[in-house]
């Protein structure tokens, strides 16, 4: 997990917090920045998270085929974040939300367990907020994404908790 737990997590609907984080090849970026384009998926993990592991491919096919800008938010150090990616094939851009750094990101969406997955609108809204797996919430980023997420032959549970 690796953040101090909070009440809750923000509802759909409301303000995404705001931050500035590290990017894991260098420089900064902020919320604000990120969602200038357009809106944009957060997906916070860990490396050491089997469901995170689980659902890179899945976040990184919407990368690649769909319509949705992902942004990964590790809440590892860049060494590690490195290897991760790399072993899973992880190409979209991935922002550092280390222990070192206090985990401002984190704390500030009040993330208890990883993977935890925020759709950010262009707007600055939540518009939608993905706890753990949830296979109907996956396949409703894929509709915004205008794809579909999942293949015939991919076998995935319809839950798994973070």
């Amino acid at each position: 997990m690796g953040s101090r737990r909070q009440s809750s997590l923000p509802n759909a609907g409301t303000l995404a917090p705001g931050f500035r984080l590290a990017k894991l090849e260098g420089g900064e970026t902020t919320l604000a920045e990120l969602t200038a384009n357009g809106p944009v998926l957060l997906a916070f993990f860990k490396v050491t998270c089997p469901v995170c592991q689980m659902a890179m491919p899945y976040l990184e096919r919407l990368h690649q085929e769909g319509g949705l800008r992902v942004y990964g938010i590790s809440q590892n150090n860049a060494e590690d974040t490195r290897e991760f990616n790399e072993r899973f094939g992880v190409s979209f851009p991935t922002l550092l939300d280390s222990d070192d750094a206090g985990y401002p990101a984190s704390n500030a969406y009040g993330i208890s367990s990883v993977p935890t997955m925020f759709l950010v609108e262009a707007d600055g809204k939540l518009g939608q907020v993905v706890e753990g797996w949830n296979r109907v919430d996956m396949e409703s980023l894929g509709e915004r994404a205008g794809m579909a997420l999942f293949r015939a032959e991919d076998n995935v549970p319809a839950w798994k908790a973070g």
